[in-house]
């Protein structure tokens, strides 16, 4: 796997101690009891995004991690962009191999991670963790069930408004002014069409004031629209 962290061997003391603000806020993290917390502080290592490899579970602090894959054509899907309060790497920590995807730092990132050798026995000792766990993967099953069900069923329209809306629902958006970071490149690889075909259609939605397309950028003016041709997952020009 590409673009994974590096720990660091001499960790400031302000980082050390922003440790415990930081993962009591993580929603996988929150309940736990404060020795629980203390104990899992201790294995966090703070680390930036940077090319590697590592069987360790990664908690994003700040900014925003792409998870893709490419074919050996050098063609490339972008699965997930996980952001600043989530985590990735679980599958890998869980069963012990290689990871299945690449993770690049789409903006500047900054990463606790933890590894598997101390993860996976706090994890024993923590139930309620564990079920979070489960929670969490089923999640992600459903979102790549979704994909899939979207890239097989779906037009371009349906399939772009679908990427959309839900990427404004991942990340909690404002209801006006949707701001999405992210390039026409990108959610080309994302929805699996060129990026002239989408650029084809976002400009025909930009002309009906439903997005506004800015620099690495997609603003959402009206998700109703969006919302329909991804339920109906047709679109009539």
């Amino acid at each position: 796997m590409t673009g994974l962290p590096q720990d660091k061997t001499a960790e400031p003391r302000s980082i050390s101690s922003s440790k415990l603000a930081v993962l009591r806020k993580h929603p996988i993290f929150c309940d736990l009891d404060p020795e629980a917390l203390d104990q899992l502080c201790r294995y966090a290592k703070h680390a930036m995004l940077k090319r590697g490899a590592t069987n360790s579970l990664v908690a994003v602090i700040s900014g925003t991690v792409k998870i893709s894959v490419s074919s050996a054509e050098g063609r490339s899907a972008i699965l997930n962009l996980i952001g600043a309060g989530e985590t990735f790497g679980e599958v890998a920590v869980l069963d012990g191999q290689a990871r299945t995807a690449d993770a690049t730092a789409h903006t500047n990132c900054e990463i606790f991670l933890i590894d598997r050798r101390e993860f996976l026995p706090f994890v024993r000792s923590q139930p309620a963790l564990a079920m979070k766990f489960i929670e969490l993967l089923c999640m992600r099953l459903r979102w790549t069930s979704d994909q899939v069900e979207q890239v097989i069923l779906q037009d371009l329209p349906g399939r772009l408004a679908s990427a959309l809306i839900r990427l404004t629902e991942k990340h909690k958006l404002a209801p006006k002014g949707r701001m999405i970071a992210i390039t026409q490149q990108e959610i080309s690889e994302m929805v699996g069409m060129t990026r002239e075909s989408i650029n084809k259609q976002l400009r025909i939605w930009a002309m009906r004031n439903w997005v506004r397309l800015e620099h690495g950028a997609i603003v959402v003016l009206e998700s109703g629209p969006l919302q329909a041709l991804a339920e109906a997952g047709t679109e009539n020009d």
